[in-house]
């Protein structure tokens, strides 16, 4: 047998991804599902042919933009629980660079993607060659330096040989529960190119094992004290329930405690919406039963959350004068904020394991019938926001609405940014523990559609609803035609509110009447954008990219057009409807910490900063 293969180094990448798998309680599956890729001088000779070469091991997937690839990547992953995902490839210049919000959404995220940017040569020679960006300091450096600062781990390679030890260092971060993200390794053209001898051995199958790491058992036994001795006790379930697949396990154990549960958009899911101890949505887009009981919480247990400002109200939420914090989570970093009793450890066993140790304890019955109350007056004003009847036009609710009762309990609803999510995380009546699926990490405008196609990958025997703004569609919507090329269903809900809603509330909130937010002529006289409606046709460009289009004005044209996409096969659909952006979902005891400014000519900015100040104080730092 030979223990040399003479490849390139962009086929000995490619040979290498092919075979790397993962393995997590005994159930076996390859890492990498395909690459994506746009082609240019940076890796069209190197990573493009590789993949040409190797076509029967590794498939390639042509997408339109570069960012968009990389997000549609992360929606894959997220949606297997990050134990499969992409790799992707682009060209030197603003091909990798296009990339680099891609790359932070998934390491904010903590989501594994594999970025393969097509770098300056290695031997210099030619510089300075298309699309390089020059520096007088230093001939070591490239726009692929901007992935630094969002990469988990990044790496150059400037000579064929350094994949033999640079390929498992990206693997071990791209398979860590803890420190995953993007893992950026920067190719330099002519070195994609060069061959070299590599270890046979290299080539081999290799299977890498995710592990459930358990907690300090001294810790272990503190934070059951911790919980026996609680007598308003809450939890804060967050992404780290659903990748650790422990939404069982999370309601085996609120059920045995009695401990109520708040859900973070990436937890959401955790439990369905109509469990008696769930309490919906927590912090700024939370529900008004879950924002009460955190309130008065003496104890949180955070589960695999990183506690952002949004699920902490901008630590205003949590406001017991003696609350004390347990964390489980996989990442240090994480489960030591708030200067929480830190179990670093999965959230599956640790559950399970405190479930033991706290034996038969469980809060009073009152603390428990507290909680279903809640619960059901929640579930009251969903139903009250699903059925507004409001004129003219249809309100953002009662379209989640009629989305959400047409839909089927395992189908999947996608969205990341504007006002959406907030309305969504507050509304969406889950069924399935993968039927919720929010980018709210990064709330990355664009991620939508491009996200709508991984999850549709991942899970093809779902159907998949796409919910997305005007503005959001506008900034990226060319993956229509990919799932058109493809031949993949993917139902994309377009809501027109003629700008950016979200933003705009916000800017009134702050005194500043939605400036800048409205998608409107120019007015000359005023010099502002205050003029007419922009006319555009978001029917006839979904149209002319092959989607399958409905355009719906009304309660019942909307509820028809629902039916009308689940028979549609092979392409994606299209649902245009306009909305009233001024019918908003309020806040329901929560805050949100946006700085206005402290001294202006303006009345209306003038009592927003008083607003301001005065709760402001509720903040707090958790020591």
């Amino acid at each position: 047998m030979p223990t040399k293969k003479t490849l390139t180094a962009a086929q000995a990448l490619i040979l290498y991804l092919s075979q790397q798998y993962v393995t997590r309680d005994g159930t076996e599956n390859p890492f990498f599902a395909g690459v994506w890729g746009i082609f240019g001088h940076g890796n069209v000779a190197g990573v493009g042919q590789a993949l040409q070469q190797y076509a029967d091991r590794l498939r390639y997937y042509q997408s339109r933009n570069e960012q968009a690839q990389v997000h549609t990547a992360v929606a894959y992953a997220k949606h297997k629980n990050r134990l499969q995902t992409f790799a992707c490839t682009s060209s030197i210049g603003p091909g990798a660079t296009n990339m680099v919000t891609g790359a932070a959404l998934a390491t904010v995220n903590r989501i594994p993607v594999l970025l393969l940017p097509g770098d300056i040569f290695a031997e210099r020679i030619q510089a300075p060659v298309l699309q390089q960006i020059e520096s007088e300091h230093s001939q070591d450096i490239s726009a692929n330096d901007a992935f630094k600062p969002v990469s988990r781990y990044w790496d150059r390679i400037y000579r064929p040989e350094q994949l033999i030890t640079a390929l498992p260092e990206a693997m071990r971060v791209l398979t860590s529960p803890a420190d995953t993200g993007a893992v950026t390794l920067c190719l330099p053209q002519d070195t994609q190119t060069e061959a070299y001898d590599y270890p046979a051995a290299m080539f081999e199958k290799r299977v890498w094992t995710i592990p459930r790491n358990r907690a300090d058992v001294s810790l272990l036994s503190q934070a059951a004290d911790w919980i026996q001795s609680a007598s308003r006790p809450m939890i804060v379930a967050g992404g780290g329930v659903h990748y650790s697949q422990a939404t069982d396990a999370l309601r085996q154990f609120a059920e045995q405690t009695g401990i109520p549960v708040g859900e973070t958009q990436a937890g959401k899911g955790a439990l369905p919406y109509d469990h008696p101890l769930n309490l919906g949505a927590v912090g700024t887009t939370g529900t008004a039963g879950a924002n009460t009981i955190a309130r008065e919480a003496d104890l949180v247990i955070g589960i695999g959350t990183r506690y952002s400002d949004f699920t902490t109200a901008s630590k205003t939420a949590f406001q017991h004068p003696d609350v004390r914090f347990i964390n489980i989570n996989v990442a240090e970093f994480d489960a030591h904020k708030h200067s929480a009793l830190p179990l670093t450890a999965d959230a599956k066993v640790t559950l399970e394991e405190l479930a033991v140790r706290v034996g038969d304890y469980a809060t009073d019955d009152t603390y428990r019938a507290q909680a279903k109350q809640f619960n059901q007056a929640w579930d009251a004003e969903v139903h009250r926001i699903y059925h507004l009847e409001h004129q003219p036009m249809l309100s953002q609710g009662e379209v989640i609405g009629m989305v959400n009762t047409q839909s089927e309990p395992k189908d999947v609803v996608l969205c990341a940014a504007g006002s959406l999510p907030g309305d969504l995380h507050k509304l969406w009546r889950t069924r399935d523990p993968r039927g919720y699926h929010l980018e709210y990490g990064y709330s990355c405008m664009g991620y939508e559609i491009a996200g709508g196609l991984g999850v549709k990958l991942a899970a093809p025997d779902r159907e998949v609803y796409v919910m997305v703004g005007d503005g959001s569609f506008l900034m990226m919507h060319t993956e229509i035609v990919t799932m058109v090329q493809e031949g993949i269903k993917v139902n994309i809900i377009l809501l027109n509110n003629h700008g950016y809603a979200s933003i705009g509330g916000l800017s009134k909130s702050v005194g500043s009447d939605g400036f800048g937010t409205k998608y409107r002529y120019r007015d000359e006289d005023e010099n502002q954008l205050t003029g007419e409606t922009l006319p555009v046709d978001f029917a006839a460009n979904c149209a002319s990219l092959g989607a399958h289009v409905i355009v719906a004005k009304t309660r019942q044209q909307f509820s028809q057009a629902l039916e009308e996409a689940k028979r549609v096969q092979g392409r994606p659909v299209c649902i245009v409807t306009e909305v009233d952006r001024r019918q908003r979902v309020g806040g329901y005891e929560s805050w949100w910490d946006v700085a206005v400014a402290e001294v202006s000519d303006d009345p209306a900015v003038q009592q927003a900063r008083q607003d301001y100040e005065e709760d402001k104080q509720n903040e707090r730092h958790y020591l």
